[in-house]
């Protein structure tokens, strides 16, 4: 009871912080947020080891508090750390409780929490940074941490929360606030290929030895299976492609878009390392997530013909998928022999009978493994088999209509929020990339079950919101264009127009040559 009291908190604190409509309503929900996830830390942390775990708690805040105040001088600081931090999964192992956590990321969001406090604190005026996301956002959160009230599986709807709704959400809100300069949007595309770089020479590395680090399932799937899958830095393959299928994406724009022939090539070259490193993971999900998101750049880059190259690259694959009897087989059923999805098709058809069963609210967040491992006639505390891999029917079958309807209303104000922004000129496309991105995993979440679960979609979404919605518009931060005010008023104007020659700077478009 306690847990479901704290997940609603939680997850009404972090809608109240993303809607609210004045500084008093957004403090309120950032003290709910707090106290829900503190709660729903304390419910799932191991029983025992009380010293250790507290002595990670102080630690966590003093690291945390250092954090604030760096973010707080160097607000650039702050997307670098959280994309460096996408990776970082640490081993935690406290009594019989293992996990890979992200660590690091969770420090990260711990300081945008102290930071954005002191700002309110402070008097800090600014609402709904995510602009038309907010809403359906604030809705779709909301709604699952009252699901926590009727949930069939209240531990797993607490990991589901405290794991990634609410630090995630908490992010996206930070995120938004940044102001965007060409330092950080250069910057990020210069440490994404980076490491998208590195942990591709990993995973080729892997493929060489015969070698995977981290997951030992993996090295047993291996040896049974006909093709030699790696992993990287990551834990599962699928989720080490996904973020190769990000970088290729973002590189793409600058190929397709760019006109300067030096940073053409090099884009091209760091896609073609790339590459090699995601054939290697033999993730088809990534495999489909890359070409959604690179007919979606062609529409973009030639219009018309792109959408005919898009459509058309969609039949052909639609059908060559089609004509393999396993894979049909599996999609509409009849299935014999192995499955040429894992069994994906057998659990999407299950998870839509969960939903069908419970049409209006579901069977609430976390519940869908127990619900389908009751459905299914599995045993064991929690079967893997009962694990879904499809979000859109893992969010009808644990919100009902509400939830699933809450989800697409969220998808679309995403994908419009950053397309509605696209130009040819550098926050322009870089809007696209985060357009591309979002769609790219949205796709990918259709075979692996990691949408909301990805720091990635949340962190694109709150820089395409903050990305400026003008050619006009300041690249300054806010606290600049309040300072030289004053000055403004003593007559620093001209023919009645506005002219602060050092702090005004229109977003330029991308030069052909540099």
């Amino acid at each position: 009871m306690t847990a479901q009291v704290a997940g609603v908190v939680g997850s009404l604190g972090l809608a109240a912080l993303l809607v609210g409509p004045s500084r008093t309503w957004r403090s309120a929900g950032l003290g709910a947020w707090a106290v829900g996830s503190i709660v729903l830390a304390g419910y799932l942390a191991p029983h025992g080891h009380r010293p250790l775990l507290g002595a990670a708690a102080v630690a966590g805040v003093l690291l945390a508090l250092a954090g604030a105040y760096a973010i707080r001088r160097w607000p650039f600081v702050l997307p670098f750390a959280t994309l460096a931090c996408i990776a970082a999964r640490i081993h935690v192992h406290v009594g019989s409780t293992e996990a890979n956590l992200l660590v690091p990321m969770y420090l990260v969001v711990a300081a945008v929490a102290f930071l954005l406090a002191w700002e309110l604190w402070r008097g800090d005026e600014r609402v709904k940074e995510l602009g038309s996301v907010a809403w359906p956002l604030a809705a779709f959160v909301g709604w699952g941490g009252l699901s926590m009230v009727w949930t069939q599986d209240v531990r797993q709807g607490a990991i589901e929360l405290l794991f990634f709704y609410l630090p995630f959400g908490l992010l996206a809100v930070a995120l938004a606030r940044i102001a965007w300069t060409r330092l950080i949007a250069l910057g990020l595309l210069v440490e994404l290929t980076g490491m998208a770089v590195v942990f591709a020479a990993i995973g080729i590395y892997q493929y060489e030895t015969r070698d995977v680090f981290w997951n030992p399932k993996l090295l047993v799937s291996n040896a049974y299976a006909p093709f030699f899958r790696v992993n990287s830095v990551f834990w599962d393959p699928s989720i080490y492609g996904r973020f190769l299928v990000v970088a290729i994406l973002a590189l793409l724009v600058v190929v397709l878009f760019v006109g300067d022939l030096r940073l053409v090539l090099g884009a091209t070259a760091a896609i073609a390392v790339i590459w090699a490193g995601l054939y290697f993971s033999y993730s088809q999900s990534s495999f489909a997530a890359l070409a959604a998101g690179v007919a979606i750049l062609a529409i973009f880059a030639w219009g018309r013909r792109g959408i005919a190259l898009a459509i058309a690259t969609a039949l052909v694959v639609g059908a060559a998928a089609l004509a393999v009897p396993s894979v049909r087989h599996d999609v509409f059923g009849q299935r014999t022999g192995k499955s040429a999805t894992s069994g994906r098709g057998t659990l999407v058809r299950r998870g839509l009978h969960i939903a069908v069963h419970h049409p209006a609210a579901g069977v609430g967040l976390g519940g869908f493994k127990h619900a389908y491992a009751d459905l299914a006639g599995l045993k064991g505390k929690e079967p893997n088999a009962a694990a879904s891999h499809t979000t859109p029917v893992t969010v009808a079958a644990e919100g009902g209509i509400v939830g699933f309807a809450l989800f697409v209303w969220l998808l679309v104000a995403a994908l419009l929020l950053a397309f509605r922004r696209f130009a040819r000129d550098l926050w322009g496309l870089a809007a696209l990339t985060f357009g591309a991105i979002i769609a790219a995993i949205a796709i990918h979440s259709l075979f692996y079950n990691a949408f909301f679960e990805d720091a990635t979609v949340w962190g694109a979404i709150g820089l395409a919101a903050a990305l400026p919605g003008r050619r006009d518009e300041r690249a300054d931060p806010p606290e600049l264009d309040r300072e030289v005010e004053p000055e403004r008023q003593q007559g620093e104007r001209v023919d009645g127009a506005e002219q602060d020659g050092a702090g005004e700077r229109n977003v330029q478009a991308l030069p052909e040559h540099r």
